[in-house]
């Protein structure tokens, strides 16, 4: 299959897969303390230091300087992301600079763990950045629901563009280098892996956390 072709049918099959993760998140919940925001933020700061170390870690392996360019691009853009986050954790009285996020994280191992350069894009630029973009949807419609616009805002004008213009690099990057049916055929299953490992960790943290509307990366 030509390139064009292969990115049209793996572009409808994460967009299918990710359906119902992003709407498992759908029904933002009221939070008249205040506090759930606290708590959905920080998940936001391991989230974004997690993918900025993953996209600084693939970089010394990468030797397509294209791909090591756009990873080079993402790591400073996830390190803005948390910034961003940790300003307004302190401006809602939580101090960033305790914060440590955990040991290991199931889908950032698998990240990190991939060999080639066409399945870190199709994983990570390509679908992880779909994910987030999905999910940061729901967050904000939450944040609006309770109040909290600042961080809507901070979304909406900061991070949300950023993932946007992530995944469609990813794109790019596949349509240029996934030409051989076997490069094809992993960036295949490195799409549906990292798709799986994401649905199972939000369904998880959903339970605990009493909703399913926090943001990804």
């Amino acid at each position: 299959m030509n390139s064009t072709g292969f990115l049209r049918e793996l572009e409808e099959l994460k967009d299918g897969r990710l359906r119902d993760l992003v709407a498992g998140g759908a029904a933002p919940a009221p939070d008249p303390a205040g506090g759930g925001q606290v708590r959905l933020l920080q998940i936001a700061l391991a989230n974004e230091i997690g993918a900025s170390e993953m996209a600084a870690a693939w970089m010394p392996t990468t030797p397509e300087i294209d791909i090591k360019i756009a990873l080079a691009r993402q790591t400073g853009d996830e390190a803005r992301h948390f910034q961003l986050v940790a300003d307004r954790l302190e401006a809602l009285g939580f101090d960033p600079a305790g914060f440590r996020p955990p040991a290991s994280n199931p889908l950032f191992d698998y990240l990190r763990g991939l060999p080639g350069s066409v399945e870190r894009v199709a994983a990570g630029l390509f679908t992880l950045e779909s994910i987030a973009y999905g999910v940061n949807e729901s967050f904000m419609l939450l944040c609006g629901e309770r109040g909290d616009l600042e961080t809507l805002r901070l979304y909406r004008e900061f991070i949300q563009p950023d993932e946007r213009a992530h995944q469609r690099l990813g794109a790019h990057l596949l349509e240029t280098h996934a030409r051989t049916p076997d490069l094809q055929a992993r960036a295949r299953a490195a799409v549906l892996k990292t798709i799986e490992i994401a649905a199972a960790l939000r369904a998880g943290a959903a339970a605990r956390l009493g909703t399913a509307c926090f943001p990804g990366c």
